[in-house]
C-alpha cells in the first residue's frame, strides 16, 4: 500500500491516547534507526519558526539536517524538510517501505498517523547531523519525546490542548519541560511560574538549563532587529528568531547574519497578496501576538475555529482590529458547530457573514487553524506553500 493510501486509514485526532505504545515500539525498531542529534522544541506557540529559523542556519553551516514539523498545510511533504527543501515523494515512499519492513503487523495498525509520520521522518532523515524536531500537541508523553536529545527548546507555554495536558499553567508547562533530558534553553514567557518550574524540573533531571533572557547577547540582538526588519519580521518572530541564534550558539557555533537572513516559515503572518496575510495560529497566545501586530489596524477576518478552541477569548482579543468576520466553511469534523460560533459572535457585537469572495479593496486576515489556513489556500486555488 502506498504512503498516501496507507496514512488515509489512520485517523488525525484521538479522544484518548496510548502513552505507552510508541515508546515501546521505538525500543523494539531504535538500533534500526539513524542516530542524529536531535533539538526538539516543545511549547504552545512558535515551534515551526524557531525550528526553521535553526534547521536553516545548520543547513547553511554546511550540517546535514532535517526539521520535522506539523501539521502540514497544503501537501503531506511539508512535514518532512531535509537540507533546505520539503521532501519528494519518491524519498517518502522509499521511507515508507523501508518502515514496513521494520514493524510488525500489530504495530502497524496501532500506530496513530502522527505516531507513523515520526518514525518515518527519522528513516528519512538517515544520514542527518542534526535533526530540529517539533514536538506534536505535548511535552512527556509526545511521541517526539521518545528519541534521545541533545538539546531541548522551550517556545512560549500558554493554555492549549486542556484535555491532554490539564487546565492550570502548572499542568501544562510541567507536562511540557518534563521532556527535558540533557540540556534546555527555556524561551520568553509569559507566565512567571514557567521558568521556575523549568529549574525545578532541571535540578531533579540533572538537566543542563538556560534561560534565553540570560543567554542574549548586544550582537544577538542588534542581528535579529536588523534582520527583523529586512524580513518584515512581527515582533514574536524576531524573539522566535533570537531563541534559535543563541540555540544555534549552545550546540557550540557562532550565530551570523548570513546564516539567519531568512524569511518566517510560510503561514506565519505570511502576506499572500497585496491586501491578504495568512497565519496558522488557533490559540489565545497567537492571537494576542497578532492583535499586537495590527495595533489597532482593522482588518476582516476570514475564521474558522475547533469547537475545543477557547474561540470567545481568542476572538474577544481580536476585536480590536476586527471590521467584520467571514466566516469559512471547513469540512472538519471537530469545527464549532456554526450556530454556536455566531451566537458568540453575536453576543460580542461582531458582525458576520459567510465567506465567498476577496474584495480587493479590504484588508484580510485569514486565521483559525491549519484547516482554516489549507481551505482558504484551495479555495484561491492555491497548490504550494509560498516560501
Amino acid at each position: 500500500m502506498n504512503l498516501d493510501d496507507f496514512l488515509s486509514t489512520k485517523p488525525l485526532f484521538y479522544d484518548t491516547i496510548d502513552y505507552e505504545r510508541f515508546p515501546k515500539v521505538y525500543r523494539m525498531i531504535e538500533g534500526a534507526l539513524p542516530t542524529p542529534k536531535i533539538i526538539h522544541l516543545v511549547g504552545t506557540n512558535g515551534k515551526g519558526s524557531t525550528g526553521r529559523f535553526l534547521a536553516t542556519a545548520l543547513s547553511r553551516a554546511g550540517k546535514r539536517v532535517g526539521h520535522y514539523t506539523s501539521p502540514h498545510i497544503l501537501h503531506f511533504n511539508e512535514r518532512i524538510w531535509l537540507d533546505g527543501a520539503d521532501v519528494c515523494d519518491e524519498a517518502l515512499d522509499v521511507a515508507h517501505q523501508k518502515l514496513l519492513a521494520l514493524l510488525s503487523d500489530d504495530d502497524i495498525e496501532a500506530l496513530s498517523y502522527f505516531e507513523y509520520t515520526t518514525l518515518l521522518a527519522m528513516v528519512v532523515y538517515e544520514g542527518c547531523e542534526y535533526v530540529v524536531m517539533e514536538a506534536g500537541l505535548g511535552g512527556e508523553f509526545d511521541a517526539t519525546a521518545a528519541f534521545p536529545k541533545t538539546l531541548s527548546i522551550f517556545t512560549p507555554i500558554d493554555y492549549d490542548h486542556a484535555a491532554f495536558l490539564g487546565t492550570s499553567i502548572e499542568s501544562i508547562a510541567s507536562t511540557k519541560l518534563r521532556s527535558m533530558q540533557r540540556m534546555a534553553l527555556l524561551g520568553e514567557q509569559k507566565h512567571s511560574e514557567v521558568e521556575t518550574i523549568a529549574k525545578t524540573i532541571a535540578e531533579a533531571k540533572g538537566c543542563e538549563l538556560y534561560i534565553l533572557t540570560e543567554r542574549l547577547t548586544p550582537v544577538i540582538e542588534e542581528i535579529a532587529l536588523h534582520l527583523a526588519t529586512k524580513n518584515a519580521l512581527s515582533d514574536y518572530l524576531r524573539t522566535n528568531l533570537m531563541l534559535a541564534m543563541v540555540a544555534y550558539e549552545i550546540l557550540g557555533y557562532k550565530a551570523s547574519e548570513e546564516l539567519f537572513d531568512q524569511s518566517a516559515l510560510f503561514g506565519r503572518l505570511s502576506p499572500i497578496a497585496a491586501n491578504i496575510t495568512l497565519d496558522v495560529g488557533h490559540n489565545p497566545l497567537a492571537a494576542r501576538e497578532i492583535a499586537r501586530a495590527y495595533d489597532g489596524k482593522k482588518v476582516v477576518l476570514i475564521y474558522n475555529t475547533y469547537k475545543d478552541k477557547d474561540y470567545r477569548e481568542i476572538l474577544g482579543i481580536l476585536k480590536p482590529i476586527i471590521e467584520s468576520v467571514e466566516i469559512i466553511e471547513v469540512s472538519e469534523g471537530r469545527v464549532v458547530l456554526r450556530e454556536d460560533l455566531e451566537g458568540a459572535l453575536d453576543d460580542m457585537g461582531i458582525p458576520y457573514l459567510p465567506f465567498e469572495t476577496i474584495d480587493t479593496n479590504k484588508e484580510y486576515l485569514v486565521f483559525g487553524s491549519f484547516s482554516v489556513a489549507e481551505t482558504f489556500l484551495k479555495r484561491m486555488n492555491v497548490t504550494s506553500a509560498m516560501v
